[in-house]
C-alpha cells in the first residue's frame, strides 16, 4: 500500500530532477526496491513469528520474541521506523503543502514566489502535526485512522475530485459520473473504516 500512497508525488519529484526524462528509470527502480523490501519482510516475518503474525508486523515486535538478545532486536527494529518515518517525512510533507496552498489560496502567484504565505502553510500544517502527536495516546490509533482514511483520499478522492472540477474541460459526462460514484464509493469505505476503528477504542 506505501508505493501507492507515495504515487502522489511523482510528479512533484519530476519537477526536481535535472533531467526529467529519467523520471521512468526513478519510478522502476522505486517499484523494484519496494516490491524487494516488501517480499523481504513477508518472508522473514513469517519465518521469525510463523502463525502468529499479526497483520500489522510492528505489532508483533511489542513482546518478547524468543530469541536471544529480544529486546535488543525489538529497540534496533524501533529506531529503523523511527528513521524512516523522518525520511519520509519531508517526501509527503512537500506535496501536501504544495497541494493545500493550491487548494486554499488557487488564484495567487507559486509558492515559492511567496515566502510569508510559506512560512505560515508550512507553520500551520507543521502545528497540526504536532498537536497530533502531542494528543493522540498511541501512534498505532494514529496509524488506523490515518491508513483508513489517507489511501481512500490520496488514490480516489482527490483524483476523482480533480476529474469532477475538470479546468480544461476534456472530461466527459461519462468521466464525471465514474469520478462521483468512485467519491461516493471512497467516502462511504472511509466511514465504514473510521467507524470500525473507532468503536474498537471504547
Amino acid at each position: 500500500m506505501k508505493c501507492g500512497n507515495i504515487s502522489f508525488a511523482v510528479h512533484t519529484i519530476k519537477n526536481e530532477l535535472e533531467q526529467p526524462w529519467q523520471m521512468q528509470r526513478v519510478v522502476k527502480t522505486s517499484l523494484a526496491l519496494c516490491g524487494t523490501v516488501y517480499i523481504m519482510i513477508g518472508l522473514f516475518g513469517f519465518l521469525l513469528f510463523g502463525n502468529t503474525i499479526a497483520s500489522d508486523i510492528l505489532s508483533n515486535f511489542d513482546s518478547d520474541l524468543g530469541i536471544p538478545y529480544s529486546s535488543l532486536f525489538n529497540d534496533i527494529v524501533r529506531v529503523s521506523y523511527a528513521a524512516h518515518i523522518i525520511l519520509v517525512f519531508p517526501v509527503i510533507f512537500h506535496p501536501l503543502r504544495l497541494n493545500l496552498d493550491g487548494l486554499v489560496f488557487h488564484s495567487a502567484g507559486p509558492l515559492a514566489s511567496d515566502n510569508l504565505r510559506f512560512a505560515l502553510t508550512t507553520l500551520g500544517l507543521l502545528t497540526v502535526v504536532l498537536l497530533g502527536a502531542i494528543f493522540v495516546p498511541s501512534v498505532w490509533v494514529a496509524f488506523e485512522f490515518t491508513g483508513a482514511t489517507a489511501g481512500a483520499l490520496l488514490l480516489f478522492v482527490f483524483p476523482a475530485s480533480i476529474a469532477l472540477k475538470d479546468p480544461y474541460g476534456i472530461a466527459t459526462k461519462k468521466d464525471k459520473v465514474l469520478s462521483g460514484s468512485l467519491i461516493v464509493i471512497a467516502v462511504f469505505s472511509d466511514l465504514m473504516a473510521i467507524y470500525s476503528n473507532a468503536s474498537s477504542l471504547f
